[in-house]
């Protein structure tokens, strides 16, 4: 009995031994591809959300974006917030012109590749240039998504699908308080655009049994 109890015992503690060993295989080599792929739209093969201390070419201060941002626009681009859905000021905007990061200003999509998801949440189907935004893989609330910031300062922008529309099969579900917006003929910003202050933050619901924000 003595041994029987005895061989068990072993044997628990090499399963041990061999889980760790796992661990220290896997976790690294997903931080490597993680941060190999910061930089693209095409989101990494990771095992969850990876996250670097990547430094940002544009920065500010959280008190600077406290004062000049609205509470849903800080929840939303600083600590990934989400708005609610079919509540946010540009879900159902249809003006000629270009829409930007409303923490940076950088220009991220043009009204042109805009079009109704259903979802509840503005949503593109191309951005301005490739290198516009960073993907990021996003397991959050037991689901797999592909997280957008803004590639200039970093700012949560919103998801990733692929169930949008042609060329590009592309749907990029944005939050209406991450953007600024600049009409076609107006003149250029000097250097934040106007923004929309969206609607009180919440958790947005789905449609179309779409996964949404």
């Amino acid at each position: 009995m003595l041994k029987q109890g005895l061989q068990v015992y072993i044997s628990s503690w090499i399963r041990v031994f061999s889980l760790a060993s796992v661990c220290l295989c896997v976790f690294p080599a997903c931080e490597d591809r993680c941060q190999s792929n910061r930089s693209s739209v095409q989101p990494p093969s990771c095992c969850g959300t990876c996250r670097t201390k990547k430094t940002w070419p544009r920065t500010f201060s959280q008190e600077e974006l406290k004062k000049r941002l609205s509470p849903i626009q800080f929840h939303v681009t600083q600590e990934r917030g989400t708005e609610s859905a079919f509540r946010g000021e540009y879900t159902d905007h249809k003006e000629e012109g270009t829409y930007s990061c409303v923490v940076c200003g950088a220009p991220l999509f043009r009204s042109e590749t805009k079009f109704d998801s259903g979802s509840g949440w503005p949503s593109f189907y191309d951005l301005v240039k490739e290198e516009s935004v960073t993907a990021t893989d996003d397991f959050s609330y037991g689901m797999h998504r592909v997280e957008i910031n803004c590639s200039q300062c970093g700012s949560h922008l919103g998801h990733l699908f692929d169930d949008g529309p042609k060329p590009t099969g592309k749907r990029y579900c944005i939050n209406s308080a991450s953007l600024g917006f600049q009409p076609k003929d107006a003149p250029s910003a000097s250097s934040h655009p106007s923004s929309g202050e969206g609607a009180e933050a919440g958790a947005g619901g789905s449609s179309g049994g779409k996964i949404e924000l």
